[in-house]
């Protein structure tokens, strides 16, 4: 992550999948991806009977709905539907630790599988008690996604070119892919078309992104 040079220096929102090494960047604000909740809370809720898992999906799309009808220029929902969702979110988070109470320590053999009920309470439950902030951020400011899919939309092409090709051969290799890809991931982003994008290149005028598009 150092030698990409790019989270060291960042100060925006990062949005990304609880990986804890990211945190240490304090230097930006985190929001969570929720894809990657709602997955969870699938699994959990076909798992174990968990009322609260189903109850934090439906609550989460029901603030993306929310955040979706919104007009413009609004950049956050209003103050008291901010609030609103909040307590909201705490009364599910609040039910999943009533339904699924973390199981005292005990002096069992290492290696023990944990019941679905701690799992639930251990990996879903505590961390969003903890980070209600930044599982949320996407309706009190409207320019953090719901998700991190654009960015592993993003990367996706450089593990297809590693699955086909076993890998790449040269660090030079990697990074030249690297800026193609950025190049026409860009382009599209922009609404430029990517054929004229590549000749425009080869022509020696390559398409430089405009400043006020965000």
């Amino acid at each position: 992550m150092e030698d990409a040079g790019i989270l060291g220096a960042f100060t925006g929102t990062a949005v990304h999948d609880h990986w804890k090494p990211y945190f240490k960047y304090d230097e930006c604000n985190h929001a969570l991806c929720n894809a990657h909740h709602l997955r969870e809370l699938r699994l959990s809720t076909s798992s174990i009977s968990s009322l609260g898992a189903k109850d934090m999906a439906e609550l989460l799309l029901a603030i993306k709905a929310a955040v979706a009808a919104t007009p413009a220029p609004a950049m956050s929902l209003a103050p008291p539907m901010l609030e609103s969702f909040a307590k909201r979110y705490d009364a599910v988070v609040q039910s999943g630790f009533d339904a699924n109470p973390t199981p005292r320590p005990t002096t069992e053999a290492r290696g023990t599988t944990r019941s679905p009920q701690t799992l639930a309470t251990g990996e879903l439950a505590a961390p969003s008690a903890r980070l209600q902030r930044e599982v949320l951020a996407f309706m009190s400011d409207f320019r953090v996604p719901f998700d991190n899919n654009q960015g592993e939309r993003d990367v996706r092409m450089v593990k297809v070119k590693q699955k086909v090709s076993g890998g790449f051969r040269t660090l030079e290799g990697a990074k030249r892919f690297g800026r193609i890809r950025g190049y026409i991931s860009t382009a599209r982003k922009q609404a430029k078309n990517v054929f004229e994008a590549i000749r425009d290149a080869f022509d020696g005028h390559p398409f430089i992104p405009s400043s006020d598009v965000p």
